[in-house]
């Protein structure tokens, strides 16, 4: 009996060694010793860490996302405060998947949402419009640019996505969270999108300031970012533009349908400047707004249209013609972020690839690609002790030039988690999309 005990014990001995063994080759072939991470865990982890850049890392009186945050402490002109329109639209939906999530607990999201609400209550509007930039310790505007100190229509239309997906939250609530929603609801009415066609014109204008009037001249014509503020200036109740300025404007008559192929992947939509943006026009639009099933009579599928321009993308860097270190099918995604050199908006072509790999880019295609995204996403955070800092994945790094800037900005760090919960969950694409006025100028723009 004795013999055959030994006998076992060497055995189970033998095995357990055999399966460390095992274990230990595959860590040192993937050059990691750790235990490889699920996808569930990856997921949750990279979610939950950009959340805190929202929650943990809020501009503490407006409670709303600061435009910035350097873990080097190093800003351009001190705007360590300022906070951001459209970023803390996305910080917004952010939260509200971290309080769904359990990340904080219901009672602490709502005292958080009182906080923005009363902010954005007294802070500046140009005709119900909110400018792009905010001193979050007085809700004055911060000059975005020169002639840019007034309202912003497009900044507006984020900020009010990710406030009707609060509105749908809470619609049904407790007595308190109602109260929330009633108070978002006479923000949203409030906004005068009408205004913004400058002097009834059949298109909307970008920007509008007290000092310079309309002075920026930005008339806004598709295909970019800016879907949703021609969708809600159809869809609001108080001051809805009528069906012309979405199809004269936004689709100029038709012209905004123009088939293509880049990098033999198929394009049915004009993209503004070049022959496929940057991939943050597949995320802004779309972070309320879904995608699947989605058509007009320009696009018969704005799902398989963005999947492809997020493909075309990847396979861009993939080729990878001006021969940049890193590039490839586990390291791509080109879209406005930080650069080498400032602020640059890298798109797939050889004029706007500047060799910076930006996270949002792919890890935001989530939705679209999420096998490809999910590749992507191991692979950055093998490389987390140069990507990965409190409030997720850097904003870009280069390899080619060996930059690695440990720095954040709302606006691409925003996407990210709310595009991980709508894949996981369809959250915000619910709630926005549950919205009676939102159904509304969805119909009206002959939406299906």
């Amino acid at each position: 009996m004795r013999l055959f005990n030994k006998y076992a014990i060497v055995c189970l001995a033998l095995l357990l060694g055999s399966c460390q063994n095992s274990q230990k080759e595959k860590g040192e072939k993937d050059g990691n010793t750790e235990p490889e991470i699920t996808d569930e865990a990856l997921l949750d982890s990279v979610q939950h860490q950009t959340f805190e850049y929202f929650w943990k890392g809020a501009e503490p009186n407006s409670g709303l996302a600061p435009e910035r945050i350097h873990m080097d402490g190093i800003y351009p002109e001190n705007d360590q405060n300022i906070v951001t329109t459209g970023g803390s639209g996305f910080g917004i939906m952010a939260i509200l998947a971290g309080i769904d999530r359990g990340y904080v607990t219901r009672a602490e999201g709502l005292e958080r949402m009182k906080r923005i609400v009363s902010f954005l209550e007294k802070a500046d509007r140009f005709h119900g419009a909110f400018p792009h930039w905010f001193h979050g310790d007085t809700g004055k505007v911060k000059p975005f640019g020169t002639k840019d100190d007034g309202g912003d229509l497009v900044e507006t239309a984020f900020l009010i996505q990710g406030l009707l997906a609060v509105h749908q939250y809470y619609i049904n609530g407790s007595p308190a969270e109602q109260a929330v929603a009633a108070r978002i609801d006479k923000l949203w009415k409030e906004v005068d999108w009408n205004w913004y066609r400058q002097g009834d014109q059949n298109v909307l204008y970008w920007h509008w300031s007290p000092d310079y009037g309309w002075d920026m001249n930005f008339p806004v014509h598709g295909y970019n970012e800016c879907l949703i503020m021609y969708i809600l200036a159809a869809s609001s109740p108080t001051h809805g533009v009528p069906a012309e300025v979405y199809q004269q404007g936004w689709a100029e008559n038709g012209a905004i349908v123009a088939p293509h192929q880049v990098e033999n992947t198929e394009l049915q939509l004009r993209y503004q400047g070049t022959q496929a943006g940057p991939l943050f026009w597949a995320h802004y639009s779309f972070l309320g707004l879904n995608p699947k099933g989605l058509s007009d009579k320009y696009c018969s599928d704005y799902y398989k249209e963005m999947r492809n321009l997020t493909l075309v993308n990847r396979a861009y860097c993939i080729r990878n013609p001006k021969g940049y270190k890193g590039y490839g099918a586990d390291c791509w995604g080109l879209t406005a972020s930080y650069s080498v050199n400032g602020y640059a908006a890298h798109a797939p072509n050889e004029k706007d690839d500047l060799g910076v790999i930006s996270p949002t880019a792919a890890l935001s295609s989530i939705v679209y690609t999420p096998e490809y995204s999910l590749q992507v996403m191991r692979h950055l955070y093998d490389m987390k002790d140069e990507l990965f800092g409190p409030y997720g994945f850097y904003d870009a790094f280069s390899q080619t030039s060996n930059w690695y800037p440990k720095r954040y900005l709302a606006i691409d760090q925003g996407p990210i988690a709310v595009m991980i919960e709508n894949y996981r969950s369809g959250l915000l694409w619910k709630l926005f999309m549950s919205h009676p006025d939102v159904k509304a100028g969805l119909n009206k723009l002959g939406f299906k």
